[in-house]
């Protein structure tokens, strides 16, 4: 018997019978610590259950809770009883009720055999670790934590300040530098024997009986004094998220498990009948593999970003982020137009053919929703009511992203619209935005209405236009912006739709050489002219002259060459 086992039991009492018989078996005497806070009645059914199975004891019991001495008294009584009682016991190994061997007994005795001098303690110093919870590293062993942070988080909190602030500092022993790792470990009779028989430990036992999680530091700091050989690692498999809460293991970590390699794991559900039957029942063949728990370490990493980020352009019923802290705005690319709708006559449908996405209208029309062929309802069941858009305009656009994933959208936007997303499209990196500034203007100079409230709308429109644009001017913005004035955007509008469509990245895009049907743009120079003329200065459509020819009639620029 080279390897015995030290387990504390607190709850799930039928599943650490089953544990402490699969050790037994194996031929691990078993030293067992059940929790003081457990009822005498329970401990004593227990103690029963287990009368029949040899080389099993009980040690003296300790009150243990999360984060306080206890824990390690428990941990000191059972092992100075496995040492005093099994002479032949070579390593001794700390486990918990919760805990599964995952491996054959007779696999952790070969590999341990092999090792006989080897520590196995996870020990690192405040500095070289990362999973220190609270704000608390080095200050858990210069500060004092008489309170339970569990029981009474209100006094452990104002303790802590209090000391903080009269800088009521504790010194470290003489000769140690603190240690911390994982509590579960596997050490050797000569190490362990000599932590527990060292002249000093009543100083050592004092100091840490005040240090915060101690469990966690005491062996770890200790066995830096005594271990010729240390292996800084723990053979348990033990895994804890961001907020240092243990993961448990539920019976579709099957697979998942058996590809660890480890010995044992922690922390197992009592109701996991299948690990149980698998792991303690099964007869599979010895593997000899070195424990490595880092082939499991990306599906953790993975489980943490998805609880912790979640999905990039979701936003869950139990998480809905701060504005800013969400993992993407929204969850695939898509276009915005402004402008093109009012200068082509036939721009949906052309945009459609040409680049094969989702062409939407003015989704965010005051009057009402304008999705693809004029649906009332579309994917997600999002419906045309603008009440209902706007009640949430934000989170209207992350749905239509979200529901239509794995095909690009396409809509148009205009000062015309609801202004809620203004920002939201600026700041969002999956937005591509297309602007063609002053094209609010057509379908003014197109109406048949009285010039005075044609005037007033043209304000009111440049208004919000120019808002617009100084928010996708921004240096806060990360949406891929192009922005032309109409009167840039009609001197080359085969070029401009071509470098609209190329950072599209369309499948299967060719030169362009069919373009939408242009508004007629005849008198439209004088029609800014007039609106000059009453005192209102149109100067998003950048320079138009004041004149009766025809804008689709005039020559375009022609490109310089050279003559050799």
């Amino acid at each position: 018997m080279n390897v015995g086992v030290v387990i504390l039991v607190h709850n799930a009492f039928d599943r650490a019978e089953q544990v402490v018989r699969h050790w037994s078996a194996g031929g691990c005497p078993v030293v067992i610590h059940v929790d003081k806070n457990v009822k005498r009645a329970a401990h004593d059914d227990f103690v029963k259950s287990l009368a029949d199975v040899p080389n099993v004891l009980f040690s003296k019991r300790h009150r243990c809770e999360w984060g306080t001495w206890g824990l390690v008294a428990a941990s000191q009584s059972a092992s100075a009883m496995m040492l005093a009682k099994f002479p032949d016991v070579r390593h001794v190994f700390l486990a918990s009720g919760s805990c599964l061997p995952l491996r054959p007994i007779k696999d952790l005795q070969v590999y341990l055999a092999k090792r006989p001098r080897t520590d196995f303690i996870e020990s690192a110093t405040t500095a070289d670790v990362p999973w220190t919870q609270g704000g608390l590293d080095f200050e858990r062993f210069t500060l004092r934590f008489p309170f339970s942070w569990r029981k009474h988080r209100f006094l452990f909190d104002r303790y802590v300040e209090f000391q903080r602030r009269f800088k009521m500092f504790r010194r470290v022993p003489e000769g140690i530098v603190p240690h911390m790792g994982s509590q579960w470990w596997c050490l050797t009779r000569q190490t362990l024997s000599a932590i527990l028989e060292d002249p000093d430990r009543k100083v050592y036992d004092t100091y840490f009986r005040r240090v915060w999680i101690p469990d966690e530091s005491y062996f770890q700091t200790l066995v830096r004094l005594y271990s010729q050989s240390i292996e800084s690692r723990s053979l348990t498999l033990s895994k804890f998220d961001y907020q240092g809460k243990p993961h448990i293991f539920y019976d579709d970590h099957l697979q998942l498990l058996r590809r660890s390699d480890c010995f044992v794991a922690r922390k197992i559900w009592p109701d996991a009948n299948r690990l149980y039957d698998n792991f303690l029942n099964e007869e599979y063949p010895l593997k000899g593999a070195e424990p490595n728990p880092g082939k499991i370490d990306r599906i953790f990493s993975k489980a943490v970003e998805r609880r912790t980020r979640g999905r990039a352009g979701l936003f869950m019923q139990s998480r809905l982020p701060r504005p800013g802290h969400e993992n993407g705005f929204t969850s695939s690319p898509y276009s915005v137009f402004e402008g093109f709708s009012e200068l082509f006559e036939d721009f949906e449908p052309w945009l459609a053919r040409m680049t094969g996405t989702r062409v939407h209208g003015h989704l965010y029309a005051k009057d009402g929703v304008e999705f693809e062929g004029r649906q009332t309802t579309f994917s997600g069941a999002l419906c045309d009511n603008p009440k209902l858009r706007d009640h949430h305009a934000q989170l209207f656009l992350v749905n239509l992203i979200w529901n239509t994933r794995g095909e690009r959208q396409c809509f148009q936007f205009g000062p015309n619209d609801s202004q809620h997303v203004s920002w939201d499209l600026a700041k969002d990196p999956n937005a591509q935005i297309s602007v063609i500034s002053g094209a609010w203007a057509i379908p003014l100079f197109q109406s048949n209405r009285n010039f005075s409230d044609i005037r007033a709308d043209a304000a009111e429109l440049q208004r919000l236009e120019s808002e617009h644009l100084n928010a996708l001017r921004s240096p806060f913005v990360k949406a891929r912006i192009r922005i032309w004035t109409l009167a840039e955007f009609i001197e080359t509008p085969m070029e401009a739709l071509q470098t609209v469509l190329d950072e599209m990245g369309a499948k299967n895009l060719r030169r362009v050489t069919e373009a939408p049907k242009m508004a007629d743009l005849t008198g439209f120079g004088q029609f800014l002219q007039n609106l000059k003329n009453q005192g209102m200065h149109p100067y998003l459509m950048g320079d138009f002259p004041a004149d009766n020819v025809s804008v689709n009639e005039r020559p375009t620029r022609r490109k310089p060459y050279l003559v050799r």
